[in-house]
């Protein structure tokens, strides 16, 4: 009886371990997305893809060219790896993945189905389930530029922002895919945030800056592949930008952020920082004089001027020239019984003069605009 039950212990014991095994290779944070792209997206409709360009209101705050997405398969995701510690065994990365493998992907026209609801029901439920049901395709996006910017994280944060506003304004009635219209708004959003991130000063604030950062590189390579200097005036004439504007983007990629905090040694041994030896902005004495004695010869010769205008171009003077709040050309052409454009050239030939009157008097000494 006793080798009976000494026998039965040692079996429970085995599988005891057997599970203990299992479950420890079940907490490895390993993830796999198999989903092929036909499953996200559904049937493909090449003839309408160009449509979706239309609904693109803020197309212009990238430049960058959106794929269709195809039925290529997804690139298989692992999740990464982190090392085991007391609190969790798994990172936010790996987790966000788990949970979005939770949620089935739809088909097509189901996808559609919802877009109805929500376009022509406002049900929001339905809204959050097209979101929540393409998640991966912002994964799978956000993973073609974590060269460009290392923290995934916000890179999905900001696809995910990307891709409501696509469900917010994806229209069903149209022909486009989901997936396909969404692809425009994700890249959108992610590209603007790496380009708000990249340096602590914004690098991609115009059009041309912005296709600059994403090819000047790519051009240069191109160039030199085809036995080409890669001088500014070429790259300006291929990317159909200005020259300035090479030379600008090429010193800022080439440049990198300096904290004016640093410490910066001297001669004697001491410690100052780069805000230590800044020029100051304020002026000296003899500066704020100077202005003083200019700013009252101005003032004065203005004056002498108004005394040679007459009627509407003395209101045109007082009331838009030198007034604290001018009134607008159409304000004026309607006190006149004129058209604005009429009120425009008087200004005009009136801050001709001025420009001349003071010149005359001051010589280049004050700038007067147009």
């Amino acid at each position: 009886m006793k080798d009976a039950l000494t026998l039965a212990a040692k079996k429970t014991t085995k599988k005891s371990t057997k599970k203990q095994r299992a479950g420890k290779r079940r907490s490895e944070p390993v993830l796999e997305v198999e989903t092929t792209a036909e499953e996200v997206d559904g049937e493909e409709s090449d003839d309408d893809t160009d449509e979706s360009d239309d609904d693109l209101e803020d197309e212009d705050v990238v430049e960058a060219e959106a794929e269709v997405i195809d039925e290529r398969e997804l690139e298989k995701v692992p999740a990464p790896k982190s090392k085991e510690t007391a609190l969790s065994t798994i990172d936010p990365l790996a987790m966000y993945m788990r949970e979005v493998q939770r949620h089935p992907v739809l088909s097509a026209e189901d996808q559609r189905q919802l877009a109805i609801k929500y376009t022509e029901g406002g049900d929001v439920d339905a809204a959050a389930k097209l979101v929540t049901t393409n998640l991966r395709l912002v994964v799978k996006l956000a993973y073609e530029y974590r060269r460009a910017y290392r923290n995934m994280m916000d890179l999905i944060q900001e696809g995910n922002i990307g891709l409501m506003q696509a469900v917010k304004r994806y229209d069903p009635y149209r022909g486009v895919k989901l997936s396909s219209y969404a692809a425009w708004w994700i890249r959108a959003y992610m590209l603007r945030f790496i380009l708000n991130n990249w340096r602590l000063v914004k690098i991609g604030t115009t059009q041309a800056q912005r296709k600059l950062f994403f090819n000047l590189n790519k051009e240069k390579q191109r160039l030199a592949q085809m036995g080409i200097e890669p001088t500014h005036e070429e790259i300006a004439k291929r990317l159909d930008v200005d020259k300035k504007d090479v030379v600008m983007m090429e010193k800022r990629l080439a440049r990198g952020d300096a904290s004016l905090d640093a410490p910066v040694g001297d001669a004697d041994g001491r410690q100052t920082s780069r805000l230590d030896l800044m020029p100051t902005s304020d002026q000296g004495p003899d500066l704020m004089t100077e202005s003083a004695e200019l700013s009252d010869l101005v003032r004065q010769h203005l004056e002498e001027f108004r005394e040679t205008l007459k009627g509407k171009e003395a209101t045109i003077f007082d009331k838009r020239t030198v007034a604290e709040d001018p009134l607008t050309l159409q304000e004026l052409g309607n006190e006149f019984g004129v058209s604005r454009e009429r009120v425009r050239q008087l200004e005009a030939r009136m801050i001709g003069r001025l420009r001349e009157f003071l010149r005359e008097r001051l010589g280049d000494a004050v700038e007067i605009g147009a």
